[in-house]
């Protein structure tokens, strides 16, 4: 079962809980990658952070995630997915990613993302219909075709 989560679009205030929840939940894939640091990992969401783009997601009245679809030529880029780690399995994510996949699929618009090496989010893209287009040591790129 799904627990219950509702979303709403971000403003400009957003952008510091926002960097804040991005650095918690990435610390433990970069810190396995050797890549964490503590300033750069909050400044990357601040350099492109944009409420336009940006929904946030909710739980309990209060700020438990992100996500961004970015338009970028004849695809969306699939940016700044970030889930509070006490609500990872709990079907929150896999709700928010069919969400944000049809609105793409409505504009009949490929989805591209890039995924941290080894991390357990690779998963949940492969299981909604996303395939590797490349990788480098770092990151994996991924590509999903509309349906």
């Amino acid at each position: 079962m799904t627990a219950p989560w509702t979303a709403r679009p971000a403003t400009p205030a957003d952008v510091e809980p926002i960097a804040e929840l991005r650095a918690d939940v990435l610390r433990p894939d970069l810190e396995r990658l050797g890549r964490y640091d503590e300033h750069r990992v909050r400044q990357r969401l601040r350099d492109s952070f944009n409420p336009h783009h940006t929904t946030i997601i909710v739980t309990g009245g209060a700020l438990a995630g992100c996500v961004a679809l970015r338009p970028a030529g004849d695809c969306r880029w699939l940016e700044h997915f970030y889930l509070a780690a006490a609500l990872h399995g709990h079907g929150i994510g896999s709700a928010v990613l069919r969400t944000v996949l049809a609105r793409a699929d409505a504009d009949r618009a490929p989805v591209r993302l890039n995924v941290l090496q080894g991390s357990a989010a690779r998963r949940l893209y492969e299981r909604h219909g996303f395939t590797v287009e490349s990788e480098d040591p770092v990151d994996v790129f991924m590509l999903r075709r509309p349906i």
